[in-house]
């Protein structure tokens, strides 16, 4: 992992992105992630709404993977972005 200078830090899964980050930034900080709380860490809500993010890169309701699409938004002193792959880096 690396922090900073334009790297980021990728996971890829099937969990939901707001899961994804929640543990993407909880390793980053070198913390379990049920730590990643107030009043040490900002919730995710501050920021973004977590299930309208989640809806966001859940699959058409056929089943069809969504072919692209990208958010981006500040969280915890990172860039987060998630992408419809589900992959999440933070800069």
């Amino acid at each position: 992992m690396t922090e900073g200078d334009g790297n980021g830090f990728d996971t890829m899964s099937r969990r939901p992105p707001s899961r994804s980050i929640i543990e993407a930034v909880a390793e980053a900080e070198g913390v379990p992630a049920h730590e990643l709380r107030p009043p040490t860490y900002e919730s995710l809500h501050t920021v973004i709404d977590p299930d309208a993010l989640d809806a966001l890169f859940e699959p058409h309701a056929d089943g069809t993977v969504r072919p692209a699409g990208r958010v981006t938004f500040p969280y915890c002193g990172y860039t987060v972005t998630v992408d419809a792959d589900g992959s999440v880096s933070l800069e």
